[in-house]
């Protein structure tokens, strides 16, 4: 059967902004470089999807707030391109006007509170281009937000980051804090007078990772009406693969090298391919060996090492235990998808690009899920926490509005 799917996080711009430069022609073909393109969409049955324009967090603001335009600008060129696949949408009404005229309803969602460079206006303008959630942070802290993954942890929000909430509420944006510090959503979820949603994060009781969303957190959210939407990172899905991690970073340490060796692990081996041509291919594609310059022994120690333990992988199962976490805990009414798709460089087994939704649905299904909570998993629960949002809105931006 044919249902509402909606995506809230696919990193497609950033992903042609390394690979392909910008382009946006050729996605009519399949594009194995990609987790995305018109053919895999067709085959997953996506009815819309929400377009990370993601920027480093690490990037002067300047700098960042002139990067998210060129990302935005790139969902707006794609859109151009394809305008018998997609429409570009703002509102929820736009996208139920997408759905009925047989096109993918494409919207915009900025990855990182680092993007607005401290700017209420800056925050309005892109709003104005459409862009309907903000997650508030990235990788790295702001300088009112506290990140999962910083250094600050407890510091939540300040009362910048305060006034950044209400205007969001005020404006209609969806306050979205996946990548933010438990202080952080707990400040956000105390401070906003609309639902607030997660466009990418999975359950820390599940599987312990500082990206993943705790219990007490998941119970906040729903009872203020907002939506987790599970991702599908296998490293944030999978106990055994955030074990290996861990461990795999006290052998480096042990061996002298520095950091996760990260080019290792840009791109998953190829079938037939062994952890020391992954290294050799991902330091190609990077351009940059992170061990270079280290001893010899200390490098073939660590290349034996991944050779005797490979990385454990994920599979659809892990991603669908999530699901059922969040489900038991927030309620089927507080559920959606986040994959996450090119903004990761494996994938869970079966889940490898957008052609792959069918597969959570058939698993679900299986285990004995109504159709009626598939479709609220699917989009019908994204579409309602959109249009309760636009409704809390004391002046909603989107395009076409000043």
């Amino acid at each position: 059967m044919t249902r509402l799917l909606i995506d809230t996080h696919n990193d497609l711009p950033a992903a042609l902004r390394e690979k392909a430069g910008y382009a946006v022609s050729g996605l009519d073909r399949v594009r194995p470089e990609l987790h995305t393109d018109l053919v895999k969409l067709k085959a997953g049955g996506l009815s819309a999807q929400f377009w990370s324009v993601w920027v480093p967090s690490d990037l002067a603001e300047p700098d960042a707030v002139a990067a998210t335009m060129e990302q935005i600008d790139a969902v707006y060129r794609l859109v151009a391109e394809y305008p018998h696949v997609f429409a570009f949408a703002a509102t929820a009404d736009q996208v139920d006007n997408a759905v009925a005229g047989g096109r993918i309803a494409s919207l915009l969602g900025i990855e990182g509170g680092h993007s607005i460079g401290e700017s209420l206006g800056v925050l309005r303008s892109f709003a104005r281009l459409g862009v309907r959630y903000m997650t508030v942070t990235h990788n790295d802290d702001t300088s009112w937000a506290a990140s999962g993954t910083g250094e600050r942890q407890t510091t939540g929000l300040n009362a910048m980051g305060i006034a950044i909430v209400a205007e969001m509420n005020r404006i209609g944006m969806m306050v979205d804090i996946s990548h933010t510090a438990e202080s952080t959503q707990l400040d956000a979820l105390a401070t906003s007078r609309a639902p607030v949603i997660f466009s990418h994060s999975s359950c820390r009781a599940v599987a312990d990772h500082p990206r993943n969303v705790s219990d007490a957190v998941l119970e906040k959210m729903a009872s203020l009406g907002g939506v987790q939407h599970v991702t599908f990172v296998p490293g944030f899905v999978s106990q055994p693969r955030i074990d290996w991690r861990l461990r795999m970073l006290e052998v480096r340490a042990e061996l002298g090298l520095p950091g996760d060796g990260a080019s290792a692990f840009a791109e998953a081996p190829k079938p037939g391919e062994s952890p020391a041509d992954v290294m050799v291919r991902n330091d190609e594609l990077l351009g940059a060996d992170p061990d270079a310059g280290r001893p010899e022994t200390a490098r073939a120690d660590w290349a034996r090492w991944l050779e005797e333990n490979p990385a454990p992988a994920a599979t659809v199962n892990d991603v669908v235990r999530h699901i059922e976490h969040a489900r038991d805990v927030a309620g089927v009414d507080h559920i959606g998808l986040g994959g996450d798709f090119d903004g990761t460089g494996e994938l869970p087994v079966g889940l490898e690009d957008v052609s792959c939704y069918p597969a959570i649905f058939t698993e679900l299904s299986a285990r004995g899920w109504s159709e009626s909570d598939l479709d609220k998993l699917a989009g019908v629960n994204t579409l309602r926490v959109m249009r309760d949002i636009e409704d809390a809105a004391e002046d909603l931006i989107v395009p076409g509005f000043a």
